[in-house]
């Protein structure tokens, strides 16, 4: 059922008496999840993939999207009721559906310029099977302007006017972990439509999935500038966290404490803080937030050098990671070229399987070219994944020299450090993620560098 520029209530209707059908184009980390909450709401949900095997186990109601809690039996559940089936063929999806979801990877180039590839191609492919009173929405987190200039122009390829479909950009507000929660009501949904009827059919759309609402915006651009102004913020945060952070250790306090009381006090007259200080750490890693500034910065002619600041300061903080490690060594006597050094974390967020732009990367080339015997550890990644990073498999500590966290997960927290410790042949820690407390480690002869910390 054709929904675009239909009554609010009619729309909500449609979509769970299950006679609308949707197309989601992208079945990963974000569009799987979006697919399998769709077709719990009722709609008939096609899932588009370029992956035979992705689309093969979708059908089969297995989840190929790991570690995202309730989307395993969401999905089988739904497979199983015939809400929710995949495919390869982008153009027959179109040619069914009604609704088509954009939620394909929009990554960078080695310039680090935007790489549309992936969304202008399946603009083309739904081109070819849009029909009159189809909607499309694009998801997938873009440089502004990408919407109108880019997807829109694609689409009228159709031969279709404008008007005789719908347009709208509602940005992805989702983690990987929590993908679920996040679509279902974590925070409102941002909509922003090509026109009128764009933005209220998109509106209608989304309450249907999410109990917390929708902000309605004016234009797809705006919607854009929305989700990259919270991706950049808080880029720019935490480098200011970062300088501090290293103020801090040059002035002798602790910067946990002190970010802690100055984001404390509370504004009598407004009820919000005066600050609102990210903490520091070992790097920024993910899809998102190393990758969201350069949409800015290499699209537009505004000046934005904060934002270039921020991202050089993000970008050098493993290097800082590496030069603590070489003083924390040094201090034992021990050159890095020959020590034996065991990086704790892969995964670029604790708890989350996702090694894109994750600081070991870095910390790991870098200490290679130093000569150093780097080891690799994370719980959530297999020995042949750690391996094809260019590290040592290790999960264990004997005749390490220095152990080195740069993700905090959970079993990191609770390691007995006292039988750590015994098994090194030198003690030396450096903490990229507050994980543990100084003066404890210190306790127990240990040598410690941390984010801030002498």
């Amino acid at each position: 059922m054709k929904v675009f520029g239909l009554e609010k209530d009619a729309i909500m209707d449609a979509f769970t008496s299950g006679r609308v059908t949707v197309a989601v184009y992208g079945l990963g980390k974000m569009g799987l999840p979006l697919a399998a909450v769709f077709a719990e709401r009722g709609a008939r949900v096609i899932g588009v993939d370029i992956s035979p095997e992705v689309a093969d186990q979708v059908n089969k109601g297995r989840c190929p999207v790991p570690n995202e809690p309730g989307l395993p039996e969401m999905l089988e559940a739904n497979v199983a009721r015939r809400r929710l089936s995949a495919t390869t063929d982008g153009v027959a999806a179109a040619k069914e559906s009604d609704v088509m979801l954009i939620l394909v990877p929009c990554l960078l180039n080695s310039d680090k310029s935007p790489d549309l590839a992936a969304i202008t191609a399946v603009c083309s492919t739904i081109s070819r099977g849009l029909s009159k009173g189809d909607f499309v929405i694009l998801e997938t987190t873009v440089p502004p302007r990408t919407t109108k200039d880019v997807v829109l122009p694609i689409l009228k390829q159709s031969g279709l006017k404008e008007g005789e479909f719908g347009l709208a950009f509602c940005p992805e507000r989702t983690s990987s972990g929590r993908a679920i929660r996040d679509i279902t009501g974590a925070y409102r949904k941002v909509v922003g439509g090509m026109d009128k009827e764009s933005t209220e059919t998109a509106e209608a759309i989304y309450v249907v999935v999410n109990k917390k609402g929708v902000i309605t915006v004016s234009d797809t651009t705006a919607a854009e500038a929305v989700k990259l102004f919270e991706g950049i913020y808080r880029d720019v945060n935490i480098a200011l966290s970062n300088e501090l952070a290293l103020v801090c250790r040059e002035i002798g306090v602790n910067p946990l404490e002190v970010f802690r009381v100055a984001n404390e006090p509370v504004s009598e007259e407004t009820g919000h803080p005066y600050t609102n200080l990210l903490q520091s750490g070992a790097g920024v890693g993910g899809h998102c937030i190393p990758i969201y500034p350069y949409f800015v910065t290499k699209t537009t002619g505004a000046d934005t050098s904060l934002i270039k600041l921020a991202r050089k300061i993000n970008d050098s903080m493993p290097y800082h990671m590496v030069d603590l490690i070489i003083e924390g060594l040094n201090e034992l006597g021990r050159n890095v070229g020959g020590s034996n050094i065991l990086i704790l974390g892969l995964a670029f967020r604790g708890g989350v399987k996702e090694a894109r732009n994750s600081p070991a990367i870095p910390i790991i080339q870098r200490l290679k070219e130093l000569h150093a015997n780097v080891f690799l550890y994370d719980p959530l990644f297999s020995k042949e994944e750690i391996e094809s990073f260019g590290a040592g498999y290790s999960n264990g500590f004997d005749n390490m020299d220095c152990l080195v966290i740069v993700t905090n997960h959970k079993e990191f927290r609770e390691y007995d450090w006292q039988n750590i410790g015994d098994k090194m042949r030198s003690k030396v820690v450096v903490d990229g993620r507050h994980v543990l407390e100084p003066a404890e480690v210190k306790r127990l002869g240990f040598v410690y560098r941390g984010i801030g910390y002498l």
